[in-house]
């Protein structure tokens, strides 16, 4: 079967998708050769330690792409057997099975090629961690704070689908319904992996409840995905913090009014501002506010190491600024559209309930792959 692909206007990923993917047979070779060579000596009973931890742990990032690689070859051999029977048409009914079989295993091959290239592709180090998602209001007013309103509950759909856990950090909601802003943790597997694309502007084009005539407005929300560190990744020493504390406002019950528990950190060297009022202490709120301090500590440390990698390679998928428009929902017509690949789906209610969302967010991953497999054939 072939690798599904959207039906893009774009047209990339049907570019690079529909022509064979040639890995060398010696990048083939040096794979097995690796591969055989870490068994042995794990077979052995030398390595201890470190030693043993380090060699286990390439074994097995390395044995899922040693067995594609193998299936390759495998199945380059096959058709080079295959093509030599079809050439000779001395049996007829020999030749006609290995004509018939030869198209089997070239399709076979050119799903074996595929699966190693996506193998062979560099794993971004945080794509197995936990994420924050910051939603916030933009140009529209109360509109943009009920579509950011609506943006998160997708998104809370999104991962109860995929089995994840959301832990609200700091809610600020509107007085119409929705948010102003709202930063959640949310915890699982491959929770980055998958969120990561959904960083940017997301524009909705709708009649505002609050319209008398009718007329379709244009309102927006940012989103961020930010990966979770650890405090190892990230060092944060209290000489270069400043911590406010004041009283929080809004809806939260009389300690809200009466009480000095909302915390405002800002990191003096970076001059990131973080701010929490969502928890009843002022404990809570200050741990609250470290953690997301983190993750944008450790995301701006990320985004400067892959600076000039982005630069080179100009992603499809977009860089994932926050400042870039990257979708429109359009209610009148009930579609969604996808500006970096150009990918329009007539299913909004579907993508608003959560379970649609997974059909675009796989579509962006293919057109990220693909734009990535470039030159793994050399």
């Amino acid at each position: 079967m072939r690798p599904w692909v959207p039906a893009f206007a774009g047209m990339t990923i049907f570019g690079y998708w529909g022509r064979d993917l040639k890995i060398s047979p010696h990048r083939i070779a040096m794979i097995e050769s690796r591969f055989s060579e870490l068994e042995a000596r794990m077979a052995s009973g030398q390595l201890e330690g470190d030693a043993f931890v380090a060699a286990s742990r390439e074994y097995a990032e390395l044995e899922p792409v040693a067995k594609a690689a193998a299936e390759v070859r495998r199945l380059r051999t096959e058709i080079e057997t295959l093509g030599a029977m079809a050439q000779d048409n001395s049996d007829p009914d020999l030749h006609a099975m290995a004509v018939e079989e030869l198209d089997v295993v070239t399709q076979q091959l050119s799903n074996a090629e595929t699966s190693l290239a996506i193998s062979l592709l560099p794993r971004d180090s945080a794509d197995d961690r936990p994420a924050m998602l910051e939603i916030r209001a933009g140009t529209g007013g109360d509109e943009a704070a009920l579509f950011a309103g609506d943006l998160y509950r997708m998104y809370e759909r999104y991962a109860a689908g995929q089995g994840w856990k959301i832990e609200p950090i700091s809610v600020s909601a509107s007085d119409v319904g929705g948010y102003k802003e709202v930063v959640v943790a949310i915890k699982g597997t491959g929770v980055f992996a998958k969120l990561k694309y959904e960083s940017g502007v997301h524009r909705v084009q709708r009649v505002p409840v609050t319209e008398s005539g009718g007329r379709i407005h244009t309102s927006a929300a940012t989103v961020a995905v930010l990966p979770e560190p650890t405090e190892v990744d990230i060092q944060i020493e209290a000489r270069d913090l400043k911590i406010d504390v004041y009283r929080a406002s809004g809806a939260g019950g009389q300690h809200v009014n009466t009480t000095d528990s909302a915390v405002r950190i800002t990191h003096l060297p970076t001059g990131i501002v973080v701010t929490c009022q969502d928890g009843r202490s002022q404990h809570k709120n200050k741990e609250q506010a470290m953690q997301v301090l983190r993750a944008r500590m450790y995301e701006k440390e990320r985004e400067e190491a892959q600076g000039a990698e982005a630069e080179a390679r100009k992603a499809m998928v977009g860089s994932g600024d926050r400042s870039e428009r990257i979708r429109t929902y359009n209610f009148p017509q009930g579609r969604v559209t996808d500006h970096r690949i150009n990918l329009t789906l007539h299913k909004l209610p579907e993508i608003l309930e959560g379970g649609g969302l997974s059909e675009l967010i796989t579509a962006l991953i293919a057109e990220d792959q693909a734009e990535r497999m470039a030159g793994l054939g050399e």
